[in-house]
């Protein structure tokens, strides 16, 4: 059953229904939360079809999924209710669409009539930056590329089944790949603090970085915090022989070293 309570949490509006992978699930109507029961039959049907958001997920592979218990009548039974819920729920803000719809044995988001999805948002975004940066564009670039690293609210919560777990890491590589383009970028700028914030977001999804360490230790030279610098690299000492029993690349060294005897050099 859906929860159709509503709360007063607000979101940009970026379609009348938006519906949001990244950390968690969420569903938004008009900006505003739809509650949806966590782990339910909701979440894990918009999810499904969130995650092929141009192709649709056929109604067999669906029925599988998200009702594996379930007989084959019941099974059906329980879809056609839910898409039947959902269109009640949501359609007044789509001008009484469907947010479903079925076609070909298969069933997709009604993209056409405003439901929209933060992953494919994401990657349109990436896409957008890379045109830009091919035409030297490069300001318009990186706020494409801003636009969709704050879109990014932690790796795709939903699912467990192979295409998620590889759409899942895909993502992820792209959200770490933009961050540090974000970070040389500003520190090549001279904006030291905004190249400090991304590079610090990148060790926070993968801290064995040491491209992002040694990011960091520059931004803290150049803001004239050394010692800061210093410590930097003591923490990535720390993490690689923590985690992978190694130490940091000639170039990592390379970089202590001329911050340690020559901070003016870096």
């Amino acid at each position: 059953m859906l929860d159709t309570t509503l709360n007063t949490t607000s979101a940009p509006v970026l379609a009348p229904v938006w519906i949001c992978l990244f950390g968690r699930f969420r569903l938004f109507r008009l900006g505003v939360t739809i509650p949806v029961r966590s782990g339910g039959k909701t979440e894990a049907f918009l999810s499904c079809l969130a995650l092929r958001n141009e192709s649709g997920m056929r109604r067999d592979a669906l029925l599988d999924t998200v009702w594996p218990e379930s007989d084959l009548i019941r099974a059906r039974q329980s879809l056609t209710t839910l898409v039947s819920s959902l269109r009640r729920l949501l359609g007044s803000a789509l001008a009484g669409a469907s947010p479903v719809l079925y076609e070909e044995g298969g069933y997709a988001l009604n993209s056409t009539a405003g439901v929209a999805v933060d992953v494919a948002r994401f990657d349109a975004l990436v896409v957008e930056g890379e045109r830009l940066m091919r035409a030297s564009e490069v300001a318009g670039a990186m706020q494409s590329w801003k636009e969709a690293v704050g879109l990014y609210h932690g790796d795709v919560c939903v699912g467990g089944d192979v295409h998620t777990i590889i759409e899942r890491e895909r993502l992820r590589a792209l959200q770490l790949t933009l961050l540090a383009n974000l970070a040389d970028h500003c520190l090549q700028e001279g904006k030291y603090h905004e190249a400090l914030r991304h590079a610090r977001q990148l060790l926070w999804h993968d801290p064995c970085r040491e491209d992002a360490h040694r990011l960091v230790m520059r931004c803290h030279v150049r803001l004239e915090e050394r010692a800061q610098a210093l410590r930097q690299y003591r923490v990535c000492r720390q993490v690689l022989e923590r985690e992978f029993a190694a130490l940091p690349e000639p170039s990592t060294e390379a970089l202590f070293t001329r911050i340690r005897l020559d901070p003016a050099s870096v």
